[in-house]
């Protein structure tokens, strides 16, 4: 079994015992629940952000622990006044240490677009991120089939929150566009061998119709990187582990943000 088939046997798991201490009626008493949601496409076309979706994630199956005492109030604030377009908030406890109250504190302290980052496989999860405070979730090709992620997608959208569709190659991006997501993201990260290569988003760049806003995932770890994958067509990037790593991850993501600020306008100086 690989880990994206453990991560769903659990979620299945997981949404059963949730559904039953935590139902819909109560969820929906949420004080976030009728709140208009935060337009994260809205986010990523604005002048004075810097496309960058700055991740808060505590460890990953891959990394082990990555930062998991951090501040979530310090940090949100931080990415936010640095410069990012949006917040991502891991909310997956078993494999990634993270947890609902983690979004629901990042809430609590900006006005911005939340994504929540999780493993979407039933509506119920959607009515709990809107619940949370989320503006937006992440629908992940390789665990779905396209039916089931283009009922998901309609269900978020009915909800008012936006969809990030990530894919890994050619099949996934042209078996689910139909459902219509907001934003497609292209993750550079083998999800079975975890190996990573941008070179990924650039090959699929093109083939991602412009009517789309899109962005690269995992792998940049540089602000070089990003503004190559800019040139590309990329209005954001996901990033999570190059600033969690650091002591302070705000500071980490406000001088990325000031770098690829600096760089973005020497090439157009250039041109």
């Amino acid at each position: 079994m690989d880990i994206l088939e453990k991560i769903a046997a659990q979620k299945k798991k997981e949404v059963a015992e949730r559904k039953s201490l935590y139902p819909v009626k109560l969820l929906e008493q949420s004080i976030y629940f009728p709140t208009p949601c935060v337009s994260l496409k809205q986010y990523l076309h604005r002048s004075d952000k810097s496309g960058v979706i700055a991740e808060i994630k505590r460890k990953s199956p891959s990394k082990g622990d990555i930062n998991p005492y951090v501040s979530v109030e310090r940090t949100s604030i931080g990415y936010m006044q640095a410069g990012a377009s949006a917040l991502s908030i891991v909310t997956d406890t078993n494999f990634f240490g993270g947890s609902s109250n983690d979004l629901s504190v990042a809430r609590k302290f900006n006005y911005c677009p939340i994504l929540r980052k999780d493993f979407m496989i039933d509506e119920y999860q959607l009515i709990e991120a809107k619940s949370m405070g989320a503006d937006a979730i992440l629908l992940i090709a390789a665990m779905l089939e396209p039916s089931k992620l283009k009922s998901l997608c309609d269900s978020a959208h009915a909800l008012g929150l936006e969809v990030l569709l990530e894919v890994h190659d050619e099949v996934e991006l042209n078996s689910n566009l139909e459902a219509q997501p907001d934003v497609v993201g292209v993750n550079n990260r083998n999800l079975r061998s975890f190996e990573v290569n941008t070179a990924l988003s650039k090959k699929l760049a093109p083939m991602i119709p412009n009517e789309f806003i899109k962005i690269s995932e995992s792998g940049i770890d540089s602000p070089a990187v990003a503004a190559a994958l800019r040139a590309y067509g990329f209005d954001g990037f996901l990033i999570g582990e190059l600033f969690m790593k650091t002591s302070r991850p705000e500071w980490a993501a406000s001088e990325f943000i000031k770098a690829l600020n600096r760089l973005e306008l020497k090439a157009k100086v250039d041109a």
